[in-house]
This record gives structure tokens, sequence and C-alpha cells, in this order.
């Protein structure tokens, strides 16, 4: 039993990046393929492992803008000659579903998401973009969707994040597939008796992150908002929130222990993302702290909004209004006793990396049961 392993890119750390290091724990011997691969975005189990990228790689900046690379999408995708494994294993938000394999080996995908920019976010993504840019774009993205299309047939079986996934899934490649939620650090938790009055919001500072929302809000209410992040829409943030400095705190990015200290010192976290999944609303609730978030996407899957042991808020439009009341229906549910920290820790913890890695498991074997002779012997802790 031969087996690769293989994922869309390692440019930046995050849930991607760590459902690839979980999945290689699993097949320790097996080599990692992908497209392009930064120093700083390979994770820590992964750095003493066999890696092979593409010819993408030699472009100049390559990593840095891998995602202008977008017309070569599929040539270096098939590049990728994995022809030789019987079991491909994939992460994948991109394009490597469609690698080459040979006829008769299993290719397992776990799926993160359809490209978004090709399918229901394409027109979001097309505003944003600048004239030149987005002629490109427009001319070529028929083309690479068509081919993304056809790639996914050449998946055996699929595995979606999340149930909004599934869907997606299933709309654009007309197949089914099976949740196995991502693996969340919740040995990392920290609890802090009293926590403080600010609020956090952490994560990549992109457009569709809507943080200029959560900062206008916080502003309108005199509330305060620290933000844990970088990214392309850091220097416009840091200009729409310069007249309250005392309210809004820019943190940049910062270290794996400080994103978890700061986890457990906010009042909650605020998110205004319509995510696939989400990682670090979990990640907050694995510190006790209660979310406030955007009533959409993976966010009705991470956060429960009600019931005996709620673990959050839910609001219902990307709007500023719509932020503020949220922030003023939890204010008054807090103040009742409405969240418990014991509570929404325990339900985070039913997305540790254990569980992931035990259905993972369980999953691959059940498909391909000769898998156990390249398995480790033990699940990684």
């Amino acid at each position: 039993m031969r087996v690769a392993i293989i994922h869309h890119w390692f440019v930046t750390q995050g849930g991607g990046e760590r459902v690839a290091e979980c999945i290689a724990s699993l097949f320790p011997e097996a080599p990692i393929y992908t497209l392009v691969a930064e120093p700083a975005g390979i994770p820590t189990g992964l750095r003493d492992r066999e890696l092979h990228t593409t010819f993408l790689q030699k472009l100049p900046l390559a990593s840095r803008f891998h995602r202008h690379a977008l017309p070569l999408y599929p040539a270096a995708t098939e590049s990728l000659d994995l022809r030789g494994y019987n079991l491909i294993l994939s992460s994948d938000s991109g394009p490597v579903k469609g690698v080459r394999i040979d006829p008769g080996a299993i290719h397992i995908c776990y799926c993160h998401s359809p490209m978004r920019y090709l399918y229901d976010g394409y027109d979001a993504y097309r505003a944003q973009m600048n004239g030149l840019t987005r002629a490109i774009f427009s001319s070529i993205a028929g083309r690479i969707r068509s081919w993304d299309t056809g790639a996914s047939e050449r998946v055996t079986h699929f595995i979606a994040n999340s149930n909004y996934v599934a869907d997606r899934i299933r709309r654009f490649y007309g197949r089914e597939s099976t949740v196995i939620y991502p693996p969340i650090d919740v040995h990392r938790a920290q609890l802090w008796s009293t926590p403080g009055d600010h609020y956090l919001c952490a994560g990549r500072l992109v457009g569709y992150k809507r943080t200029d929302l959560l900062i206008e809000a916080c502003m309108r209410l005199g509330r305060t908002l620290r933000i844990i992040g970088s990214g392309p829409e850091l220097e416009a943030l840091k200009r729409a929130a310069a007249a309250t400095p005392h309210l809004i705190t820019f943190l940049g990015g910062t270290s794996t222990d400080t994103l978890w200290h700061e986890y457990a010192r906010c009042r909650a976290l605020l998110f205004a993302a319509d995510e696939d999944f989400g990682m670090v609303p979990l990640e907050a609730q694995a510190c006790g702290r209660p979310v406030i978030a955007y009533g959409k996407g993976g966010s009705l899957e991470t956060v429960r909004g009600t019931g005996p042991s709620p673990t959050g808020i839910f609001y219902d439009e990307q709007t500023v209004e719509s932020i503020m009341d949220g922030i003023l229906r939890f204010e008054v549910a807090q103040q009742s006793g409405y969240f418990r920290s014991a509570a929404i820790q325990q339900w985070a913890n039913t997305f540790a990396v254990s569980v992931f890695l035990r259905s993972y498991r369980d999953f691959v074997l059940n498909k391909v049961p000769a898998a156990a002779t390249a398995m480790a012997e033990y699940l990684p802790q």
C-alpha cells in the first residue's frame, strides 16, 4: 500500500494546514505534495517530511501571489504525477482534486470548500478586483471552473468539513460526501475565572471576514475591541478606527500562545464571516468564551444559539446595525447568567483533534481496509 498526501498550498498556517498535518500524522511514511510552499506556512509536524512542489515554486513571488496563478492551476496540479500510489489523501480548497493517479487508485478528498471565487462567491470576489485584474479573471474563470468540475470526477470519495460545504459539493460537483469536522487544538485552552470587558476579533484580515463591520459596531456602541491578525485589509481597517484608538486595538499577528491567552481573556468573540466552517469560534469556545456570530454558514454548526447549554448569540445580517443588536442582546443574556463557561468548553471539546483522528481513520479503513498497513500503530496525541 503506497500512500501519498496532497494539500493545495502551504503559504500560511490555518485550519486547512492543520487538517493536512493531522492526516499526515496518521501516515508517517507518506510523502507530501503541494502546488507551492513557504517555510513559514509548513506546520511543525510536516517540516521533516518529504515534500514535493510544482513549477509554481520557481516563479518569482509565487507563494506571496499564489492566487494570481489561477490560470496555471490545472497545469500545475496535473504536473504532480501520483501514478504508482494506491491511495491518495488530499486536503483541498483549491484544484488538487484533479491530480493524476493510476486507474484503480483510491483518491479520498477532504474538501474544505469548492473554490468560492469560481462558484457562489464569483460575483463578490470579482467586484473587489481592479479593472485589469477583473478583466483577466472574467476571461479565465469559466475555463478553470469547467476544469475543476471535471477534476471532481477523479475523486473516489469526498469528505466535507461541514454540512454547509457538503451542500456546496452536492450543488457544484453533483457528489455526495461524509461530514467530518476539522480538528481543534482544545489542549491549548485556558479558562479565566474573571475575563475582561473587551471583545475580541481574530483571523486573517481579508474582505469577506467583514472586520470593518465589527469595528464600526464597537465604535458606535463605545465598546472595546481587540483585533488579532494581519492581511491586505489591515491598513484600511486602521484608518477606519483611527478616531477611536482608545476603543480599537490592533495586535497584529501573534504567537499561538498569545492567541489562546487572548481568547481566554475576552468577554466574547465577535465573528462576522460567512465561513465554510470556521475554527476561530470553536477555539474561543474551548476557552469557555461565548461567540457573537453572523447566523449563516459554518457558524450554525459550531455555535449553539439556543437549547439548555447555549454557547453564543446569532445576528441575522452582515450589517453594523445587526451586529450592534447582537452585542446588546448578548450583554443582556450574559448579565442574566445565560452562558456557562464549563458548558461552552464541553461543547468545543466534541471537536477535539482526537475526535477528528478517530473519525478520519475509521472512514479510510472502511473504504480501504488495506490502508491499515501504512497507518501509524497508535493514534497521534
